[in-house]
C-alpha cells in the first residue's frame, strides 16, 4: 500500500505553478474568443493532448485496459469531461474569465458531496458542512447582488455564471465517477485519455453545429493553442496525477482556492475585466468553503492536535 507523504518544498512549488496555469487558461480563452471560439479551441486542445498521451503510452508501452470492464466508466467520465467544457465554452461567451473560474472550481464541493453519499470513509466532517454551506451561501449572493453597471449585460453574465457553476458540477460528478469505480485502480494516462478523446469528438462536433469553427490565424491563436494543448491539458494533469499518487490529497485539495484567485487577478489584469464588490463578496465565502471541503479533515485534525 502506497503511503503518502504531507506537503514538502517541491509539492507545494507545484501545486502554485498548476493552480496558476489553471487560473490563466480561463483567461488565455478568453482573450483569444474573437479569434477561434472557445468551443472549438478546447475540442482542438483536447485532440492535441489525446495525441500526446497516446504516444507517451506507447512510449511506456502501457496498453489501454478494456477486458474488466473499465471502458464503461471510462465513456462516463468522458462524457463529463466534455460536458464540463462544453459548459465552459458557451459560459465565457456571456461571462467574464474571473467569474468563470471562481464558478467552476466550486467542483471540491459538488465531489465532496457525491463521495459523501456514495463512500462511507468520505463522510463529511462538521467543518466541512459549514463550508457548504458558506460556499451556497456565497454563490447565491454573487448570483444576485451584481451591479447592474457591468461591461457584460447582467441577463447575459448571470447565464455565463450558471453555465460555470452547471460546469463545477459536471467536473464534482466526474470525481466522483473516477473514484468510486474501476478507474480509481486505472493508470492516470488511461483515464485523461478517456476526457482528453470525448472531449475532443463532442465539441468538436458542437463546433461544426453551431458553426463557431472560423480560426483567424495569429500568433496568439497558436500559442494559445499551444499552451492549452501542451501545457494545461497534458503536463499539468499528468504532474497533478503524479502528485495524488505521492501526497495527502487533503493537503494539496487545500491549495485549489488559488486558482480562483489566479483567475480572478489575471483577468483584471490582463483582459481589464470589472471586478463587481458584489461579486467579491460572494467569491471570498465561496473561496473559503472550498478551503474547508477540500482541507476539512487535516483542520478537524489540526484543531484536535492544538486541543491536546
Amino acid at each position: 500500500m502506497t503511503v503518502r507523504k504531507a506537503l514538502d518544498g517541491q509539492a507545494i512549488a507545484l501545486m502554485l505553478l498548476l493552480c496558476f496555469l489553471w487560473g490563466l487558461q480561463q483567461v488565455v480563452l478568453k482573450a483569444t474568443a474573437a479569434d477561434i471560439a472557445p468551443v472549438f479551441q478546447i475540442g482542438l486542445r483536447s485532440g492535441l493532448a489525446a495525441i500526446l498521451v497516446g504516444l507517451l503510452m506507447v512510449a511506456r508501452q502501457e496498453r489501454m485496459r478494456v477486458s474488466d470492464g473499465i471502458w464503461r466508466p471510462g465513456i462516463v467520465v468522458g462524457l463529463l469531461f466534455g460536458l464540463e467544457f462544453l459548459l465552459v465554452a458557451e459560459g465565457l461567451r456571456h461571462t467574464s474569465a474571473s467569474h468563470m473560474v471562481v464558478f467552476l472550481y466550486t467542483a471540491p464541493i459538488f465531489a465532496a458531496l457525491g463521495l459523501h453519499w456514495k463512500l462511507p470513509a468520505e463522510r463529511l466532517s462538521a467543518a466541512q458542512w459549514s463550508g457548504i454551506a458558506l460556499a451556497f451561501a456565497g454563490l447565491a449572493l454573487a448570483f444576485f447582488g451584481r451591479s447592474q453597471g457591468a461591461a457584460t449585460a447582467p441577463g447575459n453574465m448571470l447565464w455565463g455564471d450558471l453555465l460555470g457553476l452547471l460546469g463545477g458540477m459536471a467536473w464534482g460528478a466526474t470525481t466522483v465517477v473516477v473514484r468510486t469505480t474501476r478507474l480509481a485502480g486505472a493508470p492516470a494516462t488511461q483515464t485523461l485519455l478517456y476526457q482528453l478523446v470525448a472531449a475532443f469528438v463532442m465539441l468538436v462536433v458542437a463546433a461544426f453545429l453551431t458553426d463557431q469553427t472560423h480560426i483567424n490565424s495569429t500568433p496568439q491563436v497558436w500559442a494559445s493553442l499551444a499552451f492549452q494543448s501542451v501545457v494545461v491539458s497534458f503536463a499539468s494533469f499528468l504532474v497533478w496525477f503524479w502528485l495524488l499518487r505521492k501526497y495527502l490529497a487533503s493537503r494539496l485539495g487545500v491549495f485549489s482556492f488559488l486558482t480562483p484567485l489566479f483567475g480572478i487577478v489575471l483577468g483584471g489584469w490582463l483582459l481589464s475585466e470589472p471586478i463587481e464588490p458584489s461579486f467579491l463578496m460572494g467569491a471570498v465565502p465561496v473561496l473559503v468553503g472550498i478551503v474547508l471541503v477540500s482541507g476539512g479533515t487535516w483542520f478537524t485534525h489540526a484543531l484536535k492536535g492544538l486541543a491536546k
